[in-house]
């Protein structure tokens, strides 16, 4: 959670080039195209070292802000001090990747993600097993995997021979091109903020009830990451194709992507939501041995994933928003259906006594998934319509 409200701002700058570029390669704008790949790196480059500095200054102060037990505060302290020191590497490979999937290239992201997932298993082996680094080693483990994963994406935008090709020597801010990404980027960014912040404060509400329940509560959120990733693959495959098509004038065909990834997001998320159910005691067993944290996280397991899909449906509407150049309704739509509802959630049905109980946090996660996929259909509804209006004007004159 920490490390997401840090990081989301950063993150959702990165949408913003992807939405950038994606709507610049739909419309043949070369130049602008070019221009976009080396302000984006650039960005990239600058939000790191602000993250480092953040990070690695900040991070136990934030812990203690959250509550976090002493039992666990110093680890914690040690593995995000790391984490941030090579959080440039993150950054990298987040906007290359964003560049390359604007041109609907999402093999490479994935195979280098694939590369350094498998780097980072081994290294997790070889440092915490044979030289019991414990989590330092965890961390650099990360750090290591991250960097190559930056390496790479950086490698094959230099090797590029289109619009998308970069040079070194030519990286610097276009103030118009910036201008573009912080309009689509700065309100992603700020959602992805205010999820954060909510999930903070449930953080910081599950840590009341002691270590077995924190640690049920992690295991269980490693899980939902497979489940989450698999759905955001086709949230992010409406954002590009939305703003293609959005860039090369073709409303009908944003509303059959919006229509597809949907209905792919509620299958995937469903048939894997009760997969991840069947099996949750064994994948649980996979990160403890202890039966008490097991039964912890598996009270979330319930609630979360016979849910999931609508988490999906959410971001996927965001997305879709975003990709016809709308970023600041998802962001109200969030605030509201999202952070505010889980703080009054947490502030009054939470406090009842009888309600006070971890499942009673984790209710509030599908209900302001609901509530927030709602309004965002809402105004995707009402945007297309002023697009088509627009079209059709300019279609006449």
């Amino acid at each position: 959670s920490l490390v997401n409200l840090l990081i989301n701002l950063f993150t959702g700058l990165a949408t913003g080039t992807s939405v950038v570029a994606a709507n610049y390669f739909g419309a043949g704008k070369k130049k602008e195209l070019k221009q976009t790949v080396h302000t984006s790196i650039t960005i990239s480059l600058i939000s790191g070292i602000i993250l480092t500095f953040i990070g690695v200054f900040g991070s136990k102060l934030i812990l203690q802000m959250m509550k976090a037990p002493e039992v666990v505060l110093n680890l914690a302290n040690i593995y995000l001090k790391i984490y941030f020191a090579g959080i440039t590497s993150t950054m990298v490979y987040n906007f290359g990747s964003a560049l390359l999937r604007a041109k609907g290239d999402t093999k490479r992201p994935l195979y280098i993600l694939l590369l350094s997932g498998v780097i980072n298993l081994i290294l997790n082996l070889v440092f915490v097993i044979n030289f019991k680094m414990d989590v330092s080693g965890v961390a650099w483990a990360t750090v290591i995997s991250q960097t190559l994963s930056a390496v790479l994406v950086i490698l094959i935008l230099i090797f590029e021979k289109d619009d998308f090709h970069l040079e070194i020597k030519k990286l610097c801010i276009n103030p118009v091109i910036l201008k573009k990404i912080v309009k689509i980027g700065l309100p992603a960014g700020f959602q992805g903020i205010m999820f954060s912040f909510s999930n903070v404060i449930i953080q910081s509400s599950v840590n009341m009830f002691g270590p077995v329940v924190i640690a049920g509560n992690s295991a269980a959120i490693n899980l939902e990451g497979f489940i989450y990733t698999s759905m955001n693959g086709f949230s992010q495959g409406s954002l590009t194709f939305c703003s293609q098509n959005l860039g090369a004038k073709k409303i009908e065909r944003i509303k059959k992507v919006v229509i597809i990834s949907q209905f792919s997001i509620i299958v995937i998320g469903a048939v894997l939501g009760a997969l991840f159910l069947l099996c949750g005691n064994f994948l649980l067993g996979l990160y403890t041995n202890s039966e008490q944290v097991i039964k912890a996280g598996m009270v979330r397991c319930w609630v979360i994933f016979s849910t999931y899909y609508l988490c999906g449906m959410m971001d996927g509407m965001a997305n879709s928003i975003r990709g016809i150049g709308h970023s600041l309704m998802p962001v109200i739509s969030s605030l509201t259906g999202a952070c505010i509802f889980r703080i009054l959630w947490l502030f009054s049905i939470f406090l009842i006594p009888k309600f006070h109980l971890p499942v009673t946090i984790y209710l509030s996660y599908p209900i302001s998934w609901f509530l927030t996929f709602i309004a965002n259909m809402f105004f995707y509804k009402k945007y297309i319509k002023d697009l088509e209006k627009r079209i059709s004007m300019n279609f006449s004159q």
